[in-house]
């Protein structure tokens, strides 16, 4: 899904998934000298800001190319794909992860691969999208729709075996299981002001589950699914080419108990 499109996230929903970092961080409690991991780190947003705060950082991302575009801006990152990480038991203070949730296969074994390598007591936070989402999340998936587009087969989905309640009270449970105590989750809601080039260049750029959808089409259909996303976008727009997305997400976070509930 990432493959090579470090460039067409960093120019697209990079700045969309930027918005709840100082939120996610104060979740985990970073500050001076916080020893801090930053897991599907992408682009390094979260572990940039993390740096500016005093801590001390080290990142992960599967993606070779996200991890590169994060050490060119200075972040200490490394190829990992979760739940694996290269890091020992209990070794940081705090792991953020944001919106990497919602693009693992095993949600309950990278939880317990976060818990291995926080310290006891030590703090995780963590962003993903929940079933509900704001009309601005709907954008881009409605046009798909009305220029007739077909998933492809290939699309990764979730076994329903892995699954979770995605609201904030189905992610604070799902932390309890895998051994965080303290835990708090909420709602965060924002509009997400972006150009209608820029948030086209995303899906067009084949980024995230929207991306694959609109790149698998023929040529016809990707014309179709650009003039529904133009008519769809006026209900947005803001002038100048402007678009106001409303959005939904949810934040979790805990503290790391000596043992799991059993």
């Amino acid at each position: 899904m990432w493959d090579g499109r470090a460039q067409a996230y960093a120019g697209s929903f990079a700045r969309l998934c930027a918005h709840p970092v100082e939120a996610l961080l104060d979740a985990a409690g970073v500050g001076e000298e916080t020893y801090v991991l930053d897991v599907g780190t992408g682009t390094g947003t979260a572990a940039l800001a993390a740096l500016k705060r005093g801590a001390r950082v080290c990142a992960a991302d599967a993606d070779a190319g996200m991890v590169a575009a994060a050490r060119e801006l200075g972040v200490d990152a490394s190829v990992a794909a979760l739940p694996e990480l290269p890091y020992g038991d209990g070794e940081f203070d705090a792991v953020v992860g944001n919106f990497v949730l919602n693009h693992v296969g095993r949600p309950r074994a990278v939880l317990a691969a976060l818990r291995r390598v926080l310290r006891p007591g030590g703090r995780l936070a963590l962003t993903t999208w929940g079933v509900r989402r704001g009309a601005g999340q709907g954008l881009l998936g409605r046009a798909c729709e009305a220029a007739g587009a077909v998933p492809p087969a290939y699309l990764p989905r979730l076994d329903p075996g892995e699954d979770f309640v995605r609201t904030a009270d189905g992610l604070a449970e799902l932390l309890a299981e895998a051994g965080f105590g303290d835990t708090a989750a909420g709602e965060l809601a924002w509009d997400h002001r972006a150009g209608v080039e820029e948030w086209w260049s995303g899906a067009a750029g084949g980024v995230a589950t929207i991306g694959l959808v609109v790149t698998s089409q023929a040529p016809e259909t990707v014309v179709r699914i650009r003039r529904e996303y133009e008519r769809l976008s006026a209900e947005f727009a803001e002038g100048e080419g402007r678009l106001a997305l409303p959005h939904r997400a949810l934040l979790a976070s805990g503290r790391r108990l000596s043992c799991p509930r059993p």
